[in-house]
């Protein structure tokens, strides 16, 4: 598995590739998979970039790993601003918001590596996102973006299983999907409410809930979290609530259904 993997980045970063890179735990193992390629080739370092997005959409936490991890691979790290509620289609957030946004992101991913000699941009789609409503990947596939984990048929409890091989601390990483997931699909995105969500989740974090969404429906803050936690998180409902409120919410809920990804496809049906 790892060797396949390791194989297929050896022949791309010959002649200089540049990494997707948000610090997750796919895009992590990609970028350490193609550190670990090079020197067992003798390829220099140089032929490895990684590019991060910093967008509203985007938590800030996730820049700044991003920013860690990069430097101590010794790794240049390109940080592109976006700002994706420039393009209507995003801020309209309907069903293909996704597409949309990708498109943008990756425009410029390429856009960078065009004009700084990198043959081609990878990132960390695996196997598992073709099994979802993922329609970021239409994009991708439109723009000539190479995603080795999907190309090795790489799933995410492997790619789990790999991080933990190559001891790496993201084994475990919950995953941190862009903010606009937290709302339905259909109403339109503010920069406000962005905002808001990612204050929620960081009180969250901070009450111990690593993996956890705040969904919003106008005034409502909606909390998932780990069926397992939510007897934890009534015990610390008051301060909680409290916190949240304080945002600028008019009512907190819990959800008894606990955390769901995709949360919202599964309202629309899309998966």
């Amino acid at each position: 598995m790892k060797e396949k993997l390791e194989k297929q980045l050896a022949a791309l970063i010959k002649n200089k590739v540049c990494i997707a890179f948000s610090a997750g735990v796919d895009s992590t193992v990609l970028l350490y998979a193609c550190c670990e390629a090079a020197k067992k080739e003798g390829i220099p370092l140089d032929h490895i970039a990684a590019v991060t997005f910093s967008t509203v959409l985007h938590p800030q936490a996730d820049l700044q790993e991003a920013k860690e991890i990069t430097k101590q691979l010794h790794i240049h790290h390109e940080v592109l601003v976006v700002d994706e509620l420039k393009n209507p289609k995003v801020i309209a957030n309907g069903i293909d918001r996704c597409y949309h946004c990708k498109k943008e992101l990756f425009s410029r991913a390429l856009e960078f590596a065009k004009q700084n000699g990198y043959a081609a941009v990878l990132d960390g789609t695996n196997a598992d996102d073709h099994k979802s409503y993922r329609p970021g990947i239409r994009a991708i596939r439109e723009l000539g973006v190479i995603s080795p984990l999907s190309d090795q048929g790489l799933t995410k409890p492997e790619i789990r299983a790999l991080a933990a091989q190559m001891g790496l601390s993201c084994a475990t990483k919950p995953a941190t999907p862009c903010l606009a997931t937290r709302i339905p699909y259909n109403t339109p995105l503010e920069p406000q409410t962005l905002q808001k969500i990612e204050a929620g989740e960081d009180i969250l974090h901070r009450a111990g809930f690593t993996s956890c969404r705040l969904r919003v429906h106008g005034d409502l803050a909606r909390i998932e979290v780990e069926p397992e936690k939510l007897e934890q998180l009534i015990e610390q409902r008051e301060i909680i609530s409290r916190e949240i409120l304080a945002l600028g919410f008019s009512f907190v809920t819990l959800d008894l259904q606990g955390l769901r990804s995709g949360c919202y496809d599964q309202v629309e049906k899309l998966i």
